[in-house]
């Protein structure tokens, strides 16, 4: 529908309630008291509309089953692991949907979110916890020592993840753990997608960092190579979410417990 046509048949729906729905008088608009009560009926509703849908599928014999992440996670811990996971649950077929989503997406069954672990409405199993350091590739190195130096890691130029949110350290919160205190700002090079930063490494571009767990064979054969012992940690990490009015044993559940028994592996 175009967006004309959504705002008449709002405005039918005020017309027919007898009450306004959305505060105009301010942008963007805001919900009314009465349109926040409606929105939070509708959205219980719908939900439970999906979860049924979705049970009825299944007893039908249609078990597609929708995994996302982020594309760093998906890239890098998931695909060498996906005939495991194929393995575990031959009945699924998987759909697998690369995303950062703030909430779960309503198509998908297991969403992997990087955060505190708290969300509402969805149970979380914890798979990677967060441990950052910096690597780069052998071509960037170009045969000098990996051990470098904080004047030559400030000097360098270093690929950066964007995070509009600040969910995840970056740069500069590394440097401050590391208490390298650059007299000018460092090169850096953009990216909003983590799979494209460790690309960018690989084709000897620069430094980025590096969180564990993600990239352990590519450090194993020296593909990636650690260039400094200081390294990051906090509470946050990955981990497989799932709807929490499902069953304990729904297959969502089962899912979520795999991801978390295959990080041990």
């Amino acid at each position: 529908m175009s967006q004309p046509a959504v705002s008449r048949r709002v405005a039918a729906l005020e017309a027919d309630i007898g009450v306004a729905l959305f505060d105009r008088s301010s942008k963007p608009m805001q919900l009314t008291a009465e349109g926040v009560t409606l929105f939070d009926v509708l959205r219980s509703g719908l939900s439970r509309l999906e979860t049924t849908v979705k049970d009825l599928r299944e007893k039908a014999g249609h078990r597609k089953f929708t995994i996302a992440a982020a594309p760093g996670f998906l890239s890098y811990w998931l695909l060498p692991r996906l005939t495991a996971l194929n393995a575990a649950f031959p009945e699924l077929d998987l759909s697998l949907m690369t995303g950062d989503y703030g909430a779960s997406p309503t198509s998908c069954d297991v969403q992997i979110r990087f955060g505190g672990g708290k969300w509402e409405g969805v149970i979380s199993e914890k798979v990677l916890g967060e441990e950052v350091f910096p690597v780069c590739s052998p071509v960037y190195l170009d045969g000098r020592d990996p051990h470098l130096s904080a004047q030559a890691i400030q000097s360098a130029r270093l690929l950066h993840l964007s995070d509009s949110f600040e969910r995840w350290y970056d740069w500069r919160s590394w440097m401050a753990a590391a208490e390298i205190f650059p007299n000018k700002k460092p090169t850096t090079i953009d990216f909003d997608n983590y799979a494209t930063v460790i690309n960018a490494v690989f084709a000897g571009q620069g430094i980025a960092l590096c969180w564990s767990g993600l990239l352990e064979p590519y450090l194993s054969s020296g593909a990636l190579i650690r260039v400094s012992d200081h390294s990051l940690t906090s509470h946050r990490g990955y981990f497989a979410t799932y709807d929490q009015r499902l069953p304990e044993n729904s297959t969502a559940a089962r899912v979520a417990q795999w991801f978390c028994d295959s990080n041990n592996h």
